[in-house]
């Protein structure tokens, strides 16, 4: 049975260091584990209760939903921005924390990790973007961690999955958040 990994990726930016990141985690999934990179945040309107409808769900976030609900775990990816987590990335925890008690992130694990251009490589922005995900019900995996220092220089002229140290951390990663979502849900 293959464990289907949904990838967020909070940077709109086509050549971003995180979405690059995003896609070695794609390329390096180990054996028995599918990671997709979800395409379309920027489609999704900001969370409006008004607009959250049965029936009437923006094609975008329905889209989303579905991607989250048929994932069995997901890894979000994440800069840091002004020292928090992008906006982007907060609204589509939003919409999946929806509807309460019972959204698409509910009991599943997660892991967040990300790369930036300061010194500590975006951990502030990761530990809000983990904070919001277990509000918003995720199983967050608190153990589960990279942060790439240095993002500028270090990816100037290398991508993420050629860089051997990087891609070793990644894969422990996809391997950890792996065997947490292949673990039979709590009865």
């Amino acid at each position: 049975m293959s464990v289907r990994i949904l990838a967020l990726v909070g940077s709109l930016r086509a050549g971003s260091h995180n979405r690059q990141l995003a896609e070695a985690a794609v390329k390096l999934a180990p054996e028995g584990a599918e990671v997709e990179l979800f395409e379309g945040l920027a489609e999704i309107p900001f969370y409006n209760e008004d607009i959250d409808v049965e029936g009437t769900v923006p094609a975008a976030a329905a889209k989303l939903r579905e991607a989250a609900n048929a994932a069995d775990g997901l890894i979000l990816f994440t800069p840091e921005y002004n020292g928090t987590i992008p906006a982007v990335l907060k609204n589509a925890i939003d919409w999946l924390s929806r509807p309460y008690g019972a959204g698409a992130l509910s009991g599943k694990p997660v892991a967040v990790v990300g790369t930036a251009f300061g010194q500590y490589g975006g951990v502030w922005a990761h530990d809000e973007t983990r904070k919001s995900v277990g509000v918003a019900g995720g199983k967050v995996l608190e153990d589960v961690k990279l942060s790439i220092p240095g993002s500028v220089t270090r990816f100037a002229e290398t991508h993420p999955a050629d860089d051997a140290e990087v891609a070793a951390q990644l894969t422990e990663v996809i391997a950890r958040l792996h065997g947490h979502a292949a673990e039979p849900a709590a009865a």
